[in-house]
């Protein structure tokens, strides 16, 4: 198994350890000569600021919601990923820094289920008041899956902060729920156009009916049970393969639409 620990809201997270009296105050971190939005608290984004969002846009909206706004300071953001990179390599030999405030262990020959997450736990705790930094954790069989689980981790509060997805029920049903740009750098505008070129390339469909609609935002996927040939049909936000690997497979002969 591995897991992917991803630090919340890291570059407001780490103003707020030196002014923890901002812990319930929504906290923007602005780019360089403070251009645009770079870092958000859960605060803020309930607000509706917006990733990169211009900062003479939300000025006056940042001013009325009292909005703690920080220029952005590298050297600590830089010093403070280092401490909490230093405390997760105590829990796996492994470790994989993926970004500054994201890694990857590598939980293999640990003990699996119940005993693992229960591990999880502790390490999020135990790095999260050692660093003041709070963590989610999902932990996976792949790194894709690690990414998708520490989503949910991240999400929703019951988990603890920690989201395993060991089985193949809970590697389907998180799937479902989960919005394709959560997992790649994309907007679902440009999904969208992904979607219609690929369909537009692929013609040769096996006595299979495709029905093209000019607002292909409609359109929604899910991939049916089917692990030998991978066949999607309409469902919902969800262009994997259905082996849950990274490659896009919209357009294949295989793929048939239908209008919901």
């Amino acid at each position: 198994m591995l897991a992917l620990a991803d630090c919340n809201n890291f570059f407001c997270s780490c103003e707020r350890v030196f002014q923890p009296q901002l812990r319930n105050t929504p906290v923007v971190v602005l780019s360089n000569n403070d251009g645009c939005v770079i870092a958000r608290s859960n605060e803020s984004k309930a607000l509706g600021i917006k990733m990169g969002q211009p900062f003479y846009q939300v000025k006056d909206l940042l001013e009325k919601e009292g909005v703690a706004v920080f220029s952005s300071n590298y050297t600590l953001y830089g010093d403070m990923s280092s401490r909490v990179m230093s405390l997760l390599s105590t829990y796996s030999p492994k470790i994989d820094i993926y970004s500054i405030d994201e890694a990857f262990l590598d939980f293999s020959g640990m003990p699996q289920g119940e005993e693992l997450r229960l591990y999880s736990e502790r390490m999020v705790r135990e790095v999260t008041k050692g660093t003041g930094i709070p963590i989610s954790l999902g932990v996976a069989p792949t790194k894709t899956l690690a990414k998708v689980a520490s989503k949910f981790a991240k999400k929703y509060k019951g988990y603890n902060g920690v989201c395993m997805i060991d089985t193949e029920e809970k590697r389907e049903k998180a799937l479902k729920l989960l919005d394709i740009s959560d997992v790649i750098d994309v907007t679902k505008e440009e999904l969208d156009e992904i979607i219609k070129k690929k369909l537009l390339e692929t013609q040769e469909y096996d006595n299979q009916f495709v029905s093209l609609d000019e607002n292909l935002k409609d359109y929604k996927f899910n991939p049916v049970n089917d692990s030998e040939n991978n066949i999607f049909e309409s469902g919902y936000k969800w262009y994997f393969a259905h082996d849950g690997l990274h490659s896009i497979r919209i357009g294949s002969k295989l793929i048939y639409i239908k209008n919901n």
